[in-house]
């Protein structure tokens, strides 16, 4: 909480923040000159983990029905990666630096689900598990896996269904399902370890995003293409993302369903939640209870 100290210089710039004050003086600032100060503040890391906290005491408290739909919304709209990937891809010559442009399409789909407040289950690996961190208990454990088994069943039913639409219809013509192809290939590219250890590290930046919001002050959209683009660049393993892929393959033939579990859901699945709850979720809170 912010306040003042009795007596203080009132010509003096607030310089008390959640965590700390500062013992130095800087110049003497007006009313409206330690307003923009203060707003200009990057955020403290306990400030941070305060409000991703009550976001995700909020979501904790959501019924499975909400959970469920938003969940199914977020599968669905994660599609729109291999979509815009793929047309990139498509209208690109190939050559070396394909990749670097068609790969803005990555961003695509994680723009549509966290601007529109929708559930991803690698977003989740953070979120809720700081509540749980800051008040330990078997009820608490209880309903972020009730969280995390509705999140990810519905976001792997939204991607299985966009991939099974696009595969089966003739919703884009033959050349753009050619870099389609190409494009969810790359998904079922690596071994059991070598894909585990590149969910790590998506699962890793996809939390460190979601760490990095609360802060962003309105450059929420700079933040989300950014990680993300690196993420896609990368070719690092996300569980979402790459299910529309792999389905995809397996809606055209290309792939079996053990290919999709065994191959690529049940690796990645280990990495992205290992990333995001012991390099983000549990880093972060030793780092704000260290501090206290």
């Amino acid at each position: 909480m912010i306040s003042r100290h009795v007596g203080a210089d009132p010509r003096a710039p607030d310089t008390t923040n959640d965590d700390e004050q500062s013992d130095g003086r800087g110049p003497e600032l007006d009313a409206d000159e330690q307003k923009k100060a203060k707003e200009e503040q990057s955020l403290s890391a306990s400030v941070t983990y305060e409000a991703i906290r009550r976001e995700g005491e909020k979501e904790l408290a959501r019924s499975p029905q909400a959970l469920a739909w938003s969940g199914l919304a977020a599968g669905l709209s994660m599609g729109f990666i291999l979509v815009a990937e793929g047309l990139l891809r498509s209208h690109l010559p190939d050559a070396s630096w394909r990749p670097l442009v068609a790969k803005l399409g990555y961003s695509v789909g994680f723009l549509i689900v966290m601007l529109g407040s929708q559930h991803l289950y690698t977003e989740n690996t953070l979120t809720p598990i700081v509540p749980l961190l800051s008040r330990r208990s078997g009820e608490m454990l209880g309903r972020v896996l009730r969280l995390w088994a509705i999140v990810f069943a519905t976001n792997l039913i939204g991607t299985i269904v966009f991939a099974w639409v696009v595969a089966r219809t003739t919703l884009f013509d033959p050349e753009v399902h050619t870099a389609f192809v190409g494009v969810a290939s790359e998904a079922l590219r690596g071994d059991f370890a070598t894909t585990l250890l590149r969910a790590i590290f998506a699962g890793w930046l996809i939390a460190l995003m979601v760490w990095m919001l609360p802060g962003s002050k309105g450059a929420q959209f700079a933040v989300i293409v950014v990680m993300t683009y690196l993420v896609g660049v990368a070719g690092l393993a996300h569980i979402i993302a790459g299910s529309t892929e792999v389905a995809y393959l397996v809606a055209r033939g290309m792939a079996t369903w053990g290919d999709y579990a065994g191959g690529f859901v049940i690796p990645t699945f280990i990495g992205n939640t290992l990333g995001g709850v012991t390099l983000v979720a549990a880093l972060n809170h030793a780092q704000v209870v260290g501090g206290e």
